[in-house]
């Protein structure tokens, strides 16, 4: 029996060889082809190219009146102030909110049911509600002193006199803060593994201690990206206080387009000073954030000013080869 698999070859035909494969570097190489993201880009650089001329071009803006008060003293010192509101409100925000945090975390259920209760309540009231009751505060009591619990007074003070408008603006902004950072403070505390505590517990320890040399500094690289966003929004926040008449930033430029009528290019002064302060916090909250990340990333990427230089090292570096003297291979063969 013959089992026959397939044609049967002509008698002195070759068998046929697979082809060779191609060179590699015969190929002809071909980048993907992207039609969408071009199409995308196309219409992004034409969206951006109208906004652009569009600011140069409407006069609305005003672009000389801009540059007048830009960094005019009224504002300048505007400016000053908001800075300052906010520098307080961030200390003092995230000072009590770290207490609310571990309070929430004691085992003492009087102590975390009183935090979570102060964190549920200043959620709740909107910034602008507890700025006015501050504001007013002298209505409710109109003295406060120091003495005896349920008991006589032994040291009391006019309200205005001791906290003042200001002081008022900063207890207002610094209790509504703490309730956020108690948060942000709390998550990144549960996110330290619990095993970090029991290895400080067994060295002996101290419990304060083991909080801040072992815990708070691994819930940092947690804590940071959310406080840094919580900070700039507080900065941007503080415009609130203007329903109590404090010459922050966003006030100020209120009263200046009020007399002079020019509502467009004040506002955009605003605006400018508001992303200044704003870029300058993200790039304080970046490199914070590299300091922080230094036990996890033993080799941290570089800076965008390390990038920078390296550049300049590689642009000088080449400009040196190029005006270095080109020397024959036959004299270089002389040489020899």
């Amino acid at each position: 029996m013959r089992l026959i698999t397939g044609p049967a070859a002509p008698p002195g035909a070759a068998a046929e060889t697979p082809p060779a494969p191609a060179d590699p570097a015969t190929l002809k190489v071909v980048p993907a082809r992207h039609p969408a993201r071009w199409a995308a880009a196309v219409a992004v650089a034409v969206l951006l190219a109208q906004f652009g001329h569009g600011l140069a071009t409407n006069p609305v803006w005003e672009w000389g009146v801009f540059a007048d008060y830009v960094l005019s003293e009224t504002i300048v010192h505007a400016v000053w102030v908001t800075l300052q509101l906010t520098a307080y409100a961030t200390v003092l925000g995230f000072l009590l909110g770290t207490v609310l945090a571990f309070m929430r975390l004691s085992r003492s259920p009087l102590l975390s049911t009183a935090a979570w209760t102060y964190i549920w309540v200043f959620r709740s009231i909107p910034m602008i509600v507890q700025l006015v009751f501050w504001f007013n505060l002298s209505a409710l009591y109109e003295r406060l002193g120091l003495g005896v619990p349920f008991g006589p007074v032994l040291w009391s003070v006019d309200s205005d006199s001791l906290i003042g408008t200001i002081g008022a603006a900063v207890i207002g902004l610094s209790l509504h803060q703490a309730a956020y950072a108690a948060e942000i403070v709390r998550g990144g505390v549960v996110s330290v593994d619990q095993g970090q505590s029991e290895a400080a517990a067994a060295l002996g320890l101290p419990r304060l201690r083991q909080i801040r040399r072992i815990v708070l500094p691994q819930a940092m690289r947690a804590i940071l990206p959310t406080a840094g966003n919580e900070i700039t929004g507080l900065l941007k926040g503080t415009s609130v206080v203007y329903v109590m008449a404090i010459g922050e930033l966003f006030y100020q430029v209120q009263v200046v387009y009020g007399r002079n009528g020019r509502v467009i290019p004040l506002l955009l002064v605003a605006t400018a000073w508001y992303v200044v302060l704003t870029s300058v916090l993200s790039v304080v909250q970046y490199y914070v954030e590299r300091h922080f990340a230094r036990g996890a990333d033993r080799t941290p990427p570089p800076t965008p000013l390390q990038r920078l230089r390296r550049a300049v090292r590689s642009l000088r570096a080449a400009a040196a080869r190029r005006e270095e003297p080109v020397v024959p291979l036959s004299l270089l063969g002389e040489k020899r």
